[in-house]
């Protein structure tokens, strides 16, 4: 049996990483530094699994697993020298943390001459997060070791679309380390990243080029989640699939995917009706009642969902290129700029922004979008019909 790493032990590390590395045959170890849950790992060398849907609930082990604590850099880094796979599940912001620790455990594997490759999957909600970690790790690495790793450890970049909820404060009291998922398992990974060949793992399917997934994950899974929360907490909705429920909502969300897989499929050229076979799926997801996702969850952290290049305005933009008038992601765009959630403090500081600059200064700041051109005039036009949908608040 061979050994596998993965930072982070979380809702993707642990809720869908870990799930198919098991499968596969790997032994599995978690860095991470939640104490509570470490030590429920250990004490099991296993984790309950809950696949749930609005008409199905399934219930499924997966060991053998083991967890440390980051912390431990000794124990980490002989955890990296040994493993042949990996990954990274601890959110962009973490991996200049992990860095050194990888580093560590790669300048162990030149020291000792291991010739198998590692590759590690980078599961970072990052555009070119595979390139971003690679750089970080080489910075931390001594020079001598730098040919090495150029050689011999593979940085892999993917798109993760499994939807794990955040656990209620009694499950994780009654057993910190099992975890709510949706039964989605497809993990596409760009062939082009690793060293060697892709060693075979449940559900993972390399891809070259990779774009498409990339392009197909933010254009319309992410997309249409950040339309169903805009709208839906403007409309008064609380979860998701209230959201979805509403005709007008499910209108604009379906509208604003098709947008993006229009302006996809002049691009990429995919089957006949994959893209749209992608959206019906995608909204059928978004339906779970059993995830109890909320339209907090889907909205929040507007600076980063509403910026240029990202899930709105970098969809437009995409959609715009490619002869597509973006008109419901337009709607998107000025629906996340009302967003004003009492709970989410990064969507209360760009309201101040917006009662202190004006509409068209943090339009252009924040989603790089000009007020004269036609997406700024569209996006103006769409914030300015949404006043009277917001229901009171």
């Amino acid at each position: 049996m061979s050994d596998a790493i993965i930072f982070g032990a979380g809702n993707i590390g642990r809720g869908f990483i870990g799930q198919l590395f098991c499968e596969s045959g790997y032994r599995v170890t978690f860095a991470d530094v939640d104490a509570e849950l470490i030590d429920a790992l250990n004490a099991t060398a296993a984790y309950r699994i809950r696949l749930v849907t609005n008409e199905s609930l399934a219930e499924a082990t997966v060991s053998p697993v083991r967890a440390l604590r980051v912390s431990d850099s000794s124990a980490v880094t002989e955890a990296v020298t040994s493993a042949t796979l990996g990954a990274t599940a601890v959110g962009a912001g973490n991996l200049k943390h992990i860095a050194p620790l990888v580093a560590s455990g790669v300048a162990r594997r030149a020291d000792a001459s291991v010739e198998a490759p590692l590759n590690l999957i980078i599961c970072e909600n990052l555009h070119g997060a595979a390139a971003y970690f690679r750089a970080l790790v080489r910075e931390a690495l001594p020079p001598e070791c730098r040919a090495y790793m150029d050689g011999h450890i593979g940085f892999v970049d993917t798109v993760i679309a499994r939807m794990v909820p955040p656990l209620t404060p009694e499950m994780r009291a009654a057993d910190p380390s099992m975890i709510v998922v949706e039964p989605y398992r497809e993990l596409p990974v760009d062939r082009a990243g690793f060293v060697g060949e892709p060693p075979p793992v449940s559900h993972m399917v390399p891809h070259e080029p990779f774009s498409f997934f990339t392009d197909r994950k933010l254009y319309i899974h992410n997309a249409g989640h950040a339309l169903l929360g805009y709208l839906g907490y403007l409309k008064g909705y609380d979860y998701g699939y209230e959201a979805l429920a509403d005709d007008e909502i499910y209108l604009q969300a379906r509208g604003a995917m098709e947008e993006s897989a229009l302006a996809m499929t002049r691009a990429y050229s995919p089957p006949p009706g994959a893209l749209l076979a992608n959206i019906d799926d995608l909204l059928h997801r978004f339906g779970n009642r059993a995830l109890g996702d909320t339209t907090l969850r889907l909205g929040r952290d507007p600076l980063r969902k509403l910026a240029p290049g990202d899930r709105l305005a970098g969809a437009a933009r995409n959609a715009e290129s490619h002869g597509v008038l973006p008109t419901h992601l337009a709607t998107g765009i000025a629906a996340g700029l009302r967003f004003d959630h009492a709970a989410d403090p990064v969507a209360q500081a760009v309201q101040v922004r917006v009662r202190e600059a004006g509409f068209d200064a943090v339009l252009s700041e924040v989603c790089g979008i000009d007020p004269a051109e036609p997406l700024g005039r569209l996006v103006a036009e769409r914030y300015r019909s949404l006043r009277s949908t917001r229901q009171g608040r």
